[in-house]
């Protein structure tokens, strides 16, 4: 009985998060256009979203934002993974600071860099989106990397310092491929938060560039059409594919 009632508890919880999702997925294939009610399977939405040119082209700068954003997060989370793993007496403050920059509020984030972009005279656009990407990815590489490096032995890499490696080689040859799990992990989860951020975005983006999360909030506002539906479809396919990847990976790890 105790089993049964976890199990319904459990189903009861995934209903709440997926249900609005799966009712997404289904009204992206109706064939109305203003109405909720079911009047037939069409992809005449998906086919009007491949010719909209402007939602393409915000979805491929989001894509290069993505990718430059993640991968420079993930360089520089590695290396500062590997530095507390040399030096782990800094390991606690740096680690409160990362802590910090993952629970405050991305309102409270995105306000703070507006305001050092604006003291900083830094033109709003990509730069700016490229450097607030980095800064709120930064702390999830860290820990999720940190999780695969604090269980290795410092020896492996000391040892290799003393048979006289250089630290480069050290670095490449022994700690990345045991770390290329996490690694890849980290740089997935980076750009999957970089591709699905809006409130940071929102703040940061300018007028001039345009990607593809505020679009779609821009075509909210505006009211929620099947179109609409159809692109928060496959939004949510990549996003899932990310993280399952993401997911597998860092499992790897441990």
């Amino acid at each position: 009985m105790k089993r049964l009632g976890q199990r319904f508890f459990l189903g009861l919880v995934l209903v709440l998060l997926y249900a609005p999702i799966f009712i997404l997925l289904i009204y992206s294939v109706n064939s109305a256009k203003f109405s909720l009610q079911w009047q037939g399977f069409s992809l005449r939405w998906y086919q009007e979203l491949f010719q909209d040119r402007a939602l393409w082209e915000a979805f491929f700068n989001s894509i290069a934002l993505g990718l430059c954003a993640s991968l420079l997060a993930t360089v520089i989370g590695v290396l500062t993974c590997v530095n507390l793993f040399i030096s782990r007496q800094k390991q606690h403050a740096l680690y409160l600071l990362l802590l910090l920059l993952v629970i405050i509020p991305d309102l409270v984030l995105g306000v703070s860099l507006l305001i050092f972009f604006n003291l900083s005279q830094i033109p709003l656009g990509f730069f700016s989106l490229l450097i607030a990407h980095i800064t709120f990815c930064i702390p999830f590489v860290v820990l999720t990397i940190n999780a695969r490096i604090t269980t290795m032995d410092p020896n492996l890499y000391f040892s290799a310092l003393d048979l006289g490696a250089s630290r480069y080689l050290a670095l490449t040859r022994i700690l990345l491929p045991l770390l290329w799990p996490a690694v890849l992990s980290a740089f997935l989860l980076s750009f999957t938060l970089s591709f699905d951020d809006v409130i940071i975005s929102y703040f940061v983006a300018g007028p001039d560039f345009s990607i593809l999360p505020l679009a779609i909030y821009s075509l909210v506002r505006a009211g929620v059409t099947p179109e609409l539906n159809a692109l928060c479809s496959i939004t949510f396919g990549l996003s899932m594919v990310l993280v399952v990847i993401s997911h597998r990976l860092s499992r790897k790890t441990t």
